[in-house]
């Protein structure tokens, strides 16, 4: 039994090139659609915006506080909504 190795040849450019000019002169608008598909699935992968995305959506919390009634007794919950508890965000600002 025989395998094949796949290689590219100049045979092989030449007729992709040729299918895909053949297919623009046929139906242009079909290639660029194509063409913005494959890019706008390709484009996340490689922006340096989904980087700092996910790290934004880390910082916001899933659940909001409620506001609940401090009875003196609840270190974790910060007396006023300006008042620095949790993790640091400074990082937003060095961006």
């Amino acid at each position: 039994m025989r395998t094949r190795s796949v290689e590219t040849t100049s045979d092989n450019m030449a007729g992709i090139g040729a299918f895909l000019r053949n297919a623009w002169n046929k139906e242009p608008v079909i290639m660029a659609s194509c063409g913005i598909g494959l890019v706008g699935a390709i484009l996340p992968f490689i922006s340096p915006l989904t980087k700092y995305t996910a790290m934004l959506n880390a910082a916001v919390p899933y659940n909001y506080p409620v506001p609940v009634r401090d009875d003196g007794n609840m270190p974790d919950i910060p007396a006023h909504p300006r008042e620095p508890k949790g993790r640091n965000l400074d990082w937003i600002k060095n961006l």
